[in-house]
């Protein structure tokens, strides 16, 4: 969430996600001293002091079906957003904003814009406002609807950094120092001279996600990590501070927060950019040439696939190794399209990049010229605005506020 917790409409198998350790050590239960960060993006085998961890997680990506029926008539809870920073592109569309409009109507939804996020690298002041009303209408644009799923400015919680201070407590500095974007992301910024928000941003993560007992978190392969630390940190403070521990103290006892799980997209979770089929579409990529806007207009659009990085090889063919730019433009059109992986496969084999490259424009540019329309509509009714983020905010402040008072009273604050 920290950079964008990434979807796809998904169908959760009846065996949901999880974690196992397959050993445990002395002292505390391994299940609370597991090593977090270890869901490596090869999903290989990790290990660390002598443990052993596998992620298992199932999700499937099928015909659409009602989702598995719980014994509660109460929904399972979903949150997610994304960062107000540079430009909304087709991979924060395809990978999260998109399969929110699906989740919405069979989960309870909470789609945030997560500011406080924006402010881990340096930024411009005189934009983020403007930006983060930006990406809210961006969000009703694309099909959000504030009747079912709050729509909020991270900011405007300010549990949200409460819980943030309360969690970093019972965060180990091993566990932050593990954090493979932050390695990345200090390098290219400036190593010793960057703020110490780019270190400790994945506990404003892990905050985001327990302030609202999330169920599910929708996750892209680059996310995993950080979902897993707040999966550990929900279970060491649950230890630390719940169950009887926290009774005694006058509370209800019991787990303090839940331990979310992930849901994996395995189509459009991480769409590469158009100048480099291996590395991920960034706002921060220095050439707007590497990504689509969704705010571009036609000529852009078709500027930008006319020019986008391609391959010699006679015939379009997804999964090949060798050719990752074409197997990126084939799931993007799949996706865009509404066709099954199969058809795209079928209709596309024989193709050649001039005939395919004009396919692929039309259809990206006939699919987001209404979100461009709506997005224009909301922009020019700033009342209409303010009131879908007041309205959702007040309904995401009462589950922060109920979330946070149990943790202060369960951490043996002097209660208000």
């Amino acid at each position: 969430m920290g950079r964008a917790l990434l979807s796809h409409f998904l169908i959760v198998s009846n065996s949901s996600p999880r974690l196992v350790s397959s050993l445990s050590r002395g002292g505390l239960p391994s299940k609370y001293c597991k090593t977090p960060g270890l869901i490596r993006q090869n999903r290989n085998l990790a290990t660390h002091n002598g443990c052993v961890f596998r992620c298992y997680c199932n999700v499937s990506l099928s015909e659409p079906t009602a989702p598995v029926a719980s014994s509660s008539s109460v929904k399972k809870r979903i949150v997610s957003g994304v960062q107000p920073t540079g430009s909304i592109h087709l991979g924060n569309y395809l990978g999260a904003i998109k399969n929110w409009i699906a989740l919405q109507n069979s989960y309870e939804t909470l789609f945030f814009i997560v500011d406080l996020h924006a402010i881990t690298l340096p930024y411009d002041t005189q934009q983020l406002s403007k930006a983060t009303r930006e990406t809210a209408a961006i969000y009703l644009a694309c099909g959000i609807d504030n009747s079912k799923a709050s729509v909020f400015v991270q900011s405007h919680v300010r549990a949200h950094v409460e819980l943030m201070w309360l969690l970093s407590s019972a965060t180990p500095i091993g566990w932050l120092n593990k954090m493979i974007q932050f390695k990345e992301k200090s390098l290219k910024a400036g190593g010793e001279n960057v703020g110490v928000a780019l270190l400790t941003y994945p506990v404003l993560m892990a905050s985001d996600i327990l302030l609202y007992q999330s169920d599910f978190v929708p996750v892209g392969e680059d996310q995993k990590q950080h979902l897993e630390l707040t999966r550990e940190l929900a279970e060491r403070v649950n230890y630390l501070y719940g169950g009887r521990k926290w009774k005694k103290l006058g509370g209800q006892g019991g787990a303090i927060f839940k331990v979310p799980e992930p849901l994996i997209p395995p189509v459009g979770a991480r769409v590469m950019s158009l100048t480099d089929g291996l590395s991920k579409m960034s706002k921060s990529a220095p050439s707007d040439q590497s990504r689509i806007n969704l705010l571009d207009p036609k000529d852009v659009i078709a500027n930008k696939i006319k020019r986008c990085k391609t391959d010699s090889s006679a015939g379009l063919e997804f999964d090949n190794l060798e050719r990752p730019e074409c197997n990126n433009l084939l799931s993007i059109y799949q996706v865009i399209s509404g066709k099954t992986k199969g058809e795209v496969a079928e209709e596309c084999q024989n193709m050649n990049w001039g005939t395919f490259k004009p396919l692929l424009t039309d259809a990206l540019i006939e699919h987001l010229h209404p979100i461009q329309v709506r997005y224009e509509e909301i922009m020019s009714d700033s009342a209409y605005l303010d009131k879908v983020l007041a309205d959702g905010v007040a309904k995401a402040a009462d589950i922060a506020d109920a979330t946070l008072n149990n943790v202060y009273q369960a951490m043996g604050f002097l209660r208000r």
